[in-house]
């Protein structure tokens, strides 16, 4: 094996890849793919999580006796006989979670807490017995209320540096501002809901630790994991082939870590996967907030102020921020700016990534915003952004990579029909509908994380792509697929990628839009490299050829810029007054994202963003009882997502955005399809009838209630 450069040379101007369907394909379609919970294992024992029934307080010592009895049951974990873990170190992102360290003492810090696992010879056994065992609590005041005017908020970072960013006098200016916005806006808690559940096979094989499981990054887990149980990376391996979804849940997690005890104590393989209603508990979700904005412009719409404070939830144990106000800090530039984002800490599960954490609720309270300026203004809302964009961050002051978002608004707007847009709220009509349009400003930054990858030339005029990359329904096996292809400078066909195992070294995880770019990188240096190498001549051993790359020198030398991706969303609805019913009838999004590798899949997941804002505008809604502490509806029944009927005509496209500057070209496309989809809906719902709703979801009472506000103003 060689190890190849890292440096590449920039893609043609305006290139793109061409489509191409999914190399897993028809084994997809075929059912032959195996997915975490579908491997066989030789005496596979089966475990099922017990979950707390209180929201705060300690478990009493756990009688197991009589489950252990009960037909096929092997063994039963809890605080007096798990395996002892180790906590105390730093993770591959940031602290742990100390939720994933099960079974460690007697603390409950939320509703659905595990408490123990009850393992037996079959799935069926297992749930039985977790379900009759009896768990005694000692039990105490808990505290779940979330709301704007926590007097315990706090900025995270500690008072030394605090997630606070501010410059300029900004009650100066929003005192001399011609027009000002000062509102309110909050979105639910929301939870990721991949189709595929959470699920880990663990087993010990000569001496090593293996776990077959659904995740977004076996070299993650594997750090974890070797971490929590003081083992050597190098004696843990994790298979994750295949992903049924996963949108920032599928981390390190308690059935994972449950698993791996379970193996221990019994030496046999043990398998855990979460039910629905665990998942909703067990793999986080996203923070519900509380987004104050105020905006000052003067009579030209030029912002002089700009305020984003953004406050979310964390568990007690572990802090996680949903950082919402972050956006502002790159969108749009003001004499005076500050942004913030703020914790408070309650008795719930920690919340985690989820599809454009920060981005996604934040951006709708911001564009909602830009909306509301616009109308005071006067200005029509794109109108109204074209003068407001900055010419570097505006709040780290260095220079844009690129910056395309105008371009993405030119090219929305005449695909769209803007221009026949009557700026009139309430105008438009359709029978009983009231009809509307709206429109949003997207943007997700553009980072890339040292991967390594090797690429084999077989004896058989094939090439091998080994990388620990996880495709979790993106479409990634794919694209890099086409990356080798393309550097080797061979049919895709000739090419095959393996991903998902962690003995090919260290990788990025799919997650933050910066799987792919990431992984392409490190794939083309290695492939350009073994291509040089043979065109020296001379046979192919029977062994291969093989290169390895690793991309952190080139990535540490990147000039440091703002580089993002971004969007323009447009949205179309109709309003039914008479039920509060809103149907979003057509959506059309716009995207600067760098080179894209495969219109196709590329194409799929910026639609599905844009479907999620949809679900997010509309639907979706979790809610927590504050007397018990348990999430209310947790399953499908309950807690509603877009379904096909919800779901209009959506397009995606994206214009050219090349940077010469970057080696990759690639920007990711996973998360900027959902931000400011939502936005684009509301500010539609508002240009529909003139109401502005700034809590989401925009449900059908909201609906009734406004228009019953509505008409007992005119009324009075």
């Amino acid at each position: 094996m060689t190890t190849a450069t890292t440096g590449t040379t920039p893609p043609a101007e305006g290139a793109h890849g061409s489509p191409h369907t999914r190399v897993e394909g028809p084994e997809k379609v075929t059912g032959t793919a195996r997915y975490a919970g579908d491997v066989p294992f030789a005496e596979l024992a089966y475990g099922w999580l017990a979950l707390s029934t209180v929201a705060r307080g300690r478990v009493r010592p756990v009688d197991t006796a009589s489950v252990l009895a009960m037909p096929g049951v092997l063994a039963v974990l809890h605080h007096g006989n798990a395996p002892h873990v180790n906590t105390d170190y730093a993770g591959m992102l940031g602290p742990p979670d100390p939720t994933i360290a099960v079974f460690q003492n007697d603390r409950v810090p939320h509703r659905g807490w595990p408490v123990a696992l009850v393992v037996a010879e079959t799935s069926e056994q297992a749930r039985e017995a977790a379900e009759a065992l009896v768990v005694e609590y000692e039990e105490e005041p808990h505290d779940v209320a979330f709301d704007a005017g926590r007097p315990d908020a706090y900025a995270p970072g500690g008072p030394e540096k605090p997630d606070v960013a501010e410059k300029g006098d900004l009650a100066a200016q929003l005192a001399s501002s011609a027009a000002v916005v000062d509102e309110e806006y909050t979105t639910p808690e929301e939870h990721h809901s991949p189709m595929e559940p959470h699920a880990a096979t663990a087993r010990w094989e000569g001496g090593r630790l293996e776990l077959v499981d659904s995740n977004q990054g076996s070299a993650w887990i594997v750090n974890e994991l070797a971490k929590l149980f003081s083992l050597d990376p190098s004696s843990v391996r994790v298979r994750s082939e295949h992903v049924g979804g996963a949108f920032g849940s599928k981390g390190v997690r308690a059935h994972q870590v449950a698993a791996v005890m379970a193996a221990t104590v019994l030496q046999r393989p043990v398998r855990v996967v979460l039910t629905r209603r665990q998942m909703f508990t067990l793999t986080g979700y996203r923070s519900p907030t509380a987004q104050r904005v105020r905006l000052g412009a003067d009579a030209d719409g030029r912002l002089r102020a700009l305020e984003h404070d953004s406050l979310s939830l964390t568990s007690t144990v572990h802090e996680f921020v949903e950082p919402s106000a972050g956006v502002a800090r790159v969108m749009y530039d003001a004499t005076a700016h500050r942004t913030a984002n703020r914790l408070v800490r309650l008795d719930v599960p920690t919340p985690t990534f989820m599809r454009a954490p920060g981005e996604a609720p934040g951006s709708f309270a911001l564009e909602s915003a830009l909306d509301e300026l616009a109308e005071q203004c006067g200005l029509d809302p794109i109108e109204l952004r074209a003068r407001n964009e900055p010419e570097t961050g505006p709040v780290s002051g260095l220079p844009f990579s690129t910056r395309n978002v105008l371009a993405c608004f030119r090219e929305g707007a005449d695909r769209f029909g803007w221009a026949e847009r009557d700026p009139r709220p309430g105008i438009r009509r359709e029978g009983h509908l009231l009809i509307g349009t709206g429109t949003a400003a997207a943007s997700f930054p553009s980072r890339a994380i040292p991967s390594t990858a090797a690429v084999t030339a077989e004896q058989d005029g094939g090439f091998t792509v080994r990388i620990t990359a996880a495709d979790v329904g993106t479409g990634a096996r794919t694209a890099l697929a086409l990356v080798a292809a393309d550097a080797l400078g061979v049919p895709t066909d000739q090419v095959r990628v393996r991903i998902g195992d962690s003995d090919f070294g260290q990788a990025m995880i799919a997650g933050g839009s910066m799987g792919t770019r990431s992984w392409a990188w490190a794939v083309t240096a290695a492939a350009r490299d073994l291509r040089e190498q043979l065109a020296l001549g001379g046979s192919v051993p029977p062994e291969g050829i093989t290169v390895r790359s690793d991309t952190a020198a080139a990535i540490g030398a990147l000039t440091e810029t703002e580089r993002h991706a971004y969007g323009a969303q447009f949205a179309e609805v109709a309003v039914d007054t008479a039920t509060g019913e809103v149907r979003v009838r057509r959506m059309l999004g716009i995207f600067a994202a760098g080179r894209i590798v495969n219109p196709l899949t590329a194409r799929g997941q910026l639609v599905g963003g844009m479907i999620w804002g949809i679900s997010m505008a509309l639907h979706e809604e979790a809610a927590r009882d504050d007397a018990s502490g348990a999430t209310v509806g947790a399953d499908f029944a309950g807690y509603h997502v877009a379904a096909n009927a919800d779901v209009p005509h959506v397009e995606a496209d994206w214009v050219t955005d090349v940077d010469p500057d970057d080696p990759v070209g690639i920007k990711g496309i996973g998360e900027i399809g959902i931000v400011g989809a939502a936005a684009a809906i509301a500010n539609a719902v508002w240009h529909a009838t003139g109401v502005r709703h700034r809590h989401l979801p925009i449900r059908p009472d909201r609906i009734l209630r406004a228009e019953e506000d509505r008409a007992g103003a005119r009324r009075g």
